[in-house]
């Protein structure tokens, strides 16, 4: 019952965040949020340094966002983004109230001269009001406001997708990332603890019943992963060679979460093995438990499966290989390589993020597990998968593609592995490809570009019926005598996957098109050979 009750719920969530976005019509809030116009190409953020003030009761906001940036284009504009139902209450530029305007969420800033290029400014950003409430966080953006079992306050956000203008004033863009990183001060009413990304810095009795928490990133970080978790929190500390691990989890939860989160070494034993170091090294790597499912805030990734295995108790491959491991613990990490570091331009292009981080489900069980379970369990996604729409959205405008960009992205870099038929070789471009855009901002454009140049093959008919359509490739076949007749439906006109056969023992390859072909194989029948659709994500059909 309890699985069926999470499959349903599952399938309705994403189901009803599919019809939403198919049936939305763009608007000039869309263009605002998802453009890129001169008013936000001509700077460049260095630095954000935020320090606010969290009432509880009011569920209010208010504080200040020093924005530090360098001149790109001689400008006296630029944008920012502030949900509009927040106030601004000013902002101030070497000592001077700027004018501003405010166009849906984007506050188009005035300067009364001309900022020259490599310049370099601070905006003092002072705003307040009461930030958007999530109805189902982390599905949609905003604040959760929830109570312990003791009765304390209990606090979180996730705003991915949404926009971090939702709650602070920022280049809500993923085109930039602050190159010095952000420090988070946020005050809090005494009894309480915030928790935000990187290190702890101290905290400060303001002494008037309020304790303000000091939070210090090295790194660039995404606007949407910058956040705040405010609890009674007991914090539980561990340590792998080089790299800090810190939990801050309910004190009730103390005792389970030290026993739960033993599986935290081997995942990052793994991951740093295929896909490089952890790259947030200098900031350390924190699990804190939030009154929401999860989210991979950089360097604070947010916990709150319950501790449980699997996704809420769930196993979403539906082969029992899912319950071997904690999803949220070891997707929402995964996402540190994927989505953190490597980071996409627009939000059209996230399978860049949730594709290779749910692929890494399947590297992990792959380190735990073998071979033959990641096989399952990557196989077992494809029940998931509805082909409503391709992957990839539209530009410019803040939109998402399909919800497929989970498992199907996952899926197209399993057969990714199996048409390179190289293990070697694909752990190598894996790992290759990690290191070599870490912290950096790409396209799609530049992930097919880097695998057909490390594959040495044309993958690009691949990536495209993949990502660019919601076509599924259909394996057609039939056996006529010893001949084995075969060709692609439902696939583009320049489409080259090849796909493998077993037969007698061996392996063999076949490059079907969408013309048929043969290939003759002495006593060939029905039963005697085998198709490779694990290996290839792809339907098979038996033609006439």
């Amino acid at each position: 019952m309890k699985n069926s009750f999470y499959k349903r719920s599952l399938f309705f969530v994403f189901a009803l965040i599919s019809v939403s976005k198919i049936n939305a019509q763009f608007t000039r809030r869309d263009s605002l949020q998802g453009g890129l116009r001169i008013e936000r190409t001509c700077y460049d953020v260095k630095r954000y340094d935020l320090n606010i003030t969290i009432n509880p009761e009011q569920k209010s906001i208010n504080g200040f966002n020093d924005i530090s940036f360098e001149v790109m284009v001689p400008t006296q504009k630029i944008q920012l983004d502030l949900f509009d139902n927040m106030s601004i209450d000013s902002i101030v530029w070497n000592g001077k109230k700027l004018k501003y305007n405010r166009d849906n969420d984007a506050v188009f800033v005035d300067f009364p001269e001309r900022l020259t290029s490599k310049s370099n400014h601070i905006l003092k950003f002072y705003y307040s009001g009461n930030p958007k409430i999530a109805r189902n966080a982390p599905w949609d953006g905003g604040f959760v406001f929830k109570k312990d079992s003791n009765g304390k306050d209990f606090i979180g956000v996730a705003v991915q997708g949404t926009g971090a203008s939702l709650w602070y004033p920022v280049k809500d863009s993923q085109t930039d990332e602050p190159d010095n990183g952000a420090s988070i001060k946020v005050a809090v009413p005494n009894g309480l603890m915030n928790v935000s990304n990187g290190r702890f810095l101290g905290s400060q009795d303001l002494k008037n019943g309020y304790t303000r928490w000091d939070w210090e990133v090295k790194n660039p970080i995404n606007n949407y992963t910058i956040t705040v978790n405010i609890a009674d929190y007991v914090h539980i500390q561990d340590k792998m060679p080089d790299l800090d691990l810190d939990y801050y989890v309910l004190r009730e939860n103390e005792t389970k979460a030290r026993e739960h989160f033993a599986e935290v070494k081997p995942m990052m034993e793994c991951f740093q093995s295929k896909f490089g170091r952890y790259p947030f090294w200098e900031d350390g790597y924190k699990l804190v438990e939030t009154p929401y499912l999860g989210m991979e805030h950089q360097s604070a990734v947010a916990y709150g499966n319950k501790y449980n295995k699997g996704y809420m108790g769930f196993d979403l491959s539906g082969t029992g290989v899912g319950m071997f491991f904690d999803y949220i613990t070891i997707h929402e990490t995964g996402h540190e390589w994927f989505g953190n570091s490597i980071t996409s331009t627009d939000i059209a292009d996230m399978w860049i993020h949730e594709g290779f981080t749910t692929y890494s489900e399947t590297v992990f069980i792959e380190c735990i597990k073998g071979y033959d379970d990641a096989m399952k369990y990557v196989n077992g996604q494809a029940k998931n998968i509805r082909n409503d729409r391709p992957i990839i959205g539209q530009y410019g405008v803040n939109n998402e593609g399909s919800g497929d960009m989970y498992y199907k992205g996952s899926l197209l870099l399993n057969t990714l592995r199996h048409i390179i038929a190289d293990d070697e070789k694909w752990w190598s471009m894996l790992y290759n490809y990690s290191e070599t855009f870490k912290k950096k901002i790409i396209t799609s454009d530049t992930v097919i570009d880097y695998f057909n140049k490390a594959s040495g093959m044309d993958l690009t008919p691949v990536f495209r019926q993949y990502l660019y359509t919601n076509q599924m490739p259909i394996f057609v076949y039939k056996v006529k005598g010893d001949n084995l007749y075969y060709y692609w439906e439902n696939v583009i006109e320049d489409f080259n996957m090849p796909i493998d056969i077993g037969f007698e023992d061996k392996k063999i390859r076949l490059y079907p098109t969408l013309k048929e072909q043969k290939i003759k194989l002495k006593k060939l029948n029905k039963k005697s050979f085998q198709i490779y659709d694990n290996q290839f994500f792809v339907r098979i059909q038996e033609g006439n």
